[in-house]
């Protein structure tokens, strides 16, 4: 592929949670586009980068032709143990108030390469919100991924309802077994639209 060819390849850069499940799904992502022909920029946390060259090796974030690994800093600070999972719940604090500024400079950085193709469109994970406002602030096509399992996504979709309903959160351990043998019969059964749109076939 010439320079100028390379140049003119859509260009997409990849943003998951750092955390467990929300990597790897991102992870395939960003190898199918690539497979299709784009230009790859994956955002790992610096937390997650170090861990990653510690375990697999200096040169097991190369990447390869047309795919790149970059790092921004998650805002927490260091750790006494770096290769434990951090703590979510300050992981997603921190990342919304602290990893914006650091990521619209790595989006300008790769719009400013030389020979470069420009940065297409942002595939954010869907609790990164702060990588999807930066990319429209730039003017840049932001796209969200949502990288829990259908079963995980139908559960957020439907949680409020269960609330509402008093089916969570669990009242005793004794509730918990009939709960789950009934309460999700009758909701769905009673459910204006038990099988949404999303899950038809």
């Amino acid at each position: 592929m010439s320079p100028k060819e390379a140049a003119q390849r859509p260009h997409a850069v990849l943003i998951p949670q750092p955390a467990q499940g929300h990597v790897t799904p991102m992870l395939h992502l960003a190898k199918a586009l690539h497979a299709r022909g784009f230009h790859i920029t994956y955002v790992n946390s610096e937390y997650n980068h170090r861990r990653l060259l510690r375990s697999r090796g200096p040169a097991s974030l190369a990447g390869a032709a047309g795919f790149r690994f970059e790092a921004v800093p998650d805002g927490l600070p260091p750790s006494d143990n770096d290769d434990v999972t951090q703590d979510i719940a300050a992981l997603c604090l921190s990342t919304t108030e602290h990893s914006a500024a650091p990521f619209r400079d790595l989006l300008a950085r790769l719009n400013a390469t030389p020979g470069g193709p420009l940065v297409s469109c942002v595939v954010a994970d869907g609790v990164m919100s702060f990588a999807q406002r930066v990319a429209e602030e730039m003017g840049i096509l932001a796209l969200v991924f949502w990288t829990t399992s259908a079963c995980g996504f139908m559960g957020y979709l439907h949680f409020a309802e269960l609330i509402k309903r008093g089916y969570v959160p669990l009242k005793g351990t004794k509730h918990r077994h009939q709960f789950l043998k009934n309460s999700v019969k009758n909701y769905t059964e009673s459910s204006p639209d038990p099988k949404p749109t999303i899950c038809q076939d």
